[in-house]
């Protein structure tokens, strides 16, 4: 990172490392191919173009939960055969989209969504192809807001729905069962739910033989953390441990195929939020370095309590002190980090938040009325 570049751009903006965006797509892909298994990208992660393009030019598919994601994706090229459409509350409109392009399957999330898909399928004169999301009931031990599959979550049908289920299925012409869909949170840094979530799944993708109900492919979604703490030491995760469990204990049947929905863990460490010190207030308990990049540019800090790694850029002191990292916005939960240990900083300094490739430019808002960012990119 150049930092005579840097003190040239309009601050704050978002930084994006190509190259290493491309080794971490690689690395990915390697470690998949070993399975056979199929890679799809999470598009809520990020939307920006160019950091799609390399994704899809490697040939991985696109997870979307939204129709505006799904446009998205056929926009920049993804084939709509590589598109699972998830979500609990997809709109008529937003079903219509995946119906008009054949996308890979709807990953439905209740009994009245799947009725729904048949009855706009059915006006179309269509076979929508869909998914199940069954929620394991698997602890992913991590922030509860980015917990996805427990009894208690809003996502996915739970195991007392199936006999439901599958007595209804066949009264639906329209619709064809072709997987099963599984995803238990968001920035998973323990195999240990992954080992549980095969073993609930063997269990599930067991009893739907049973019935004679033939699955074509199984989803096990998402959800592999990353080093928020020391980033530029690990800047990539561990694809070959992660692949690796559910290769020792998912029991697949021979004809399926098995899907993984990957974002945060392709795209975080890629992305940085480069901010200027405003100003630096003097309190009793701390002091503040006040910047200009807010939550309305990384709102994670805000709704999750999220750790991100700080870095001063610019100062040249040997004295470090501690800060709370604070924004412009006109609300106390616009916070950064607190006792953050960084070089003595001065207004003007230039502060790194790093690992802002996952849900930092796709999350920013214009409250305050704010003015959208620039992105600057390095090959």
């Amino acid at each position: 990172m150049n930092l005579e570049n840097i003190k040239q751009q309009k601050t704050p903006f978002y930084y994006y490392d190509l190259a290493l965006l491309n080794e971490t797509l690689e690395d990915a892909k390697i470690n998949a191919q070993k399975y056979n298994y199929h890679i799809h990208y999470a598009l809520k992660a990020n939307t920006n173009t160019k950091i799609l393009q390399p994704i899809k030019e490697l040939g991985f598919g696109a997870d979307c939960v939204s129709g505006n994601e799904v446009l998205r994706a056929l926009e920049v090229g993804f084939a709509p055969a590589e598109i699972a459409f998830a979500g609990v509350g997809k709109s008529d409109e937003e079903i219509n989209i995946g119906l008009d392009n054949d996308i890979f399957a709807f990953n439905c999330e209740s009994i009245e969504e799947i009725e729904v898909i048949n009855e706009l399928a059915k006006a179309k004169n269509k076979i929508a192809k869909i998914a199940l999301r069954l929620n394991p009931n698997v602890d992913a031990k991590t922030h509860k807001y980015i917990t996805t599959g427990l009894e208690e979550n809003k996502f996915g049908i739970n195991s007392w729905e199936l006999e439901n289920i599958i007595d209804i299925l066949p009264k639906l012409e329209n619709i064809v069962l072709t997987g099963l869909h599984f995803h238990i949170g968001s920035q998973i840094t323990s195999m240990t739910p992954f080992k549980n979530l095969c073993i609930r799944v063997n269990e599930l993708n067991t009893w739907f033989k049973e019935q004679n109900i033939e699955i074509k492919h199984l989803n096990l979604g998402g959800g592999l953390g990353i080093d928020y703490n020391e980033p530029e030491a690990n800047p990539i995760p561990d694809f070959e441990l992660f692949f690796g469990v559910f290769n020792q204990f998912l029991e697949p049947f021979p004809h399926q195929e098995i899907h993984f929905e990957l974002g945060r863990s392709l795209v975080a460490n890629c992305g940085s939020l480069i901010s200027k010190v405003l100003y630096i207030k003097k309190g009793i308990k701390t002091n503040f370095a006040i910047l200009d990049a807010g939550m309305t540019e990384l709102i994670r800090p805000a709704i999750y309590q999220a750790y991100h790694n700080i870095e001063n850029l610019t100062s040249t002191s040997n004295e470090v002190e501690f800060y709370d990292v604070v924004g412009p916005i006109c609300e106390s939960s616009d916070c950064f980090g607190k006792r953050v240990q960084l070089k003595e900083t001065k207004r003007g300094d230039f502060i790194k938040i790093h690992s802002t490739g996952a849900y930092g430019e796709v999350m920013s808002s214009k409250y305050n009325l704010r003015e959208p960012n620039p992105v600057i990119y390095k090959d």
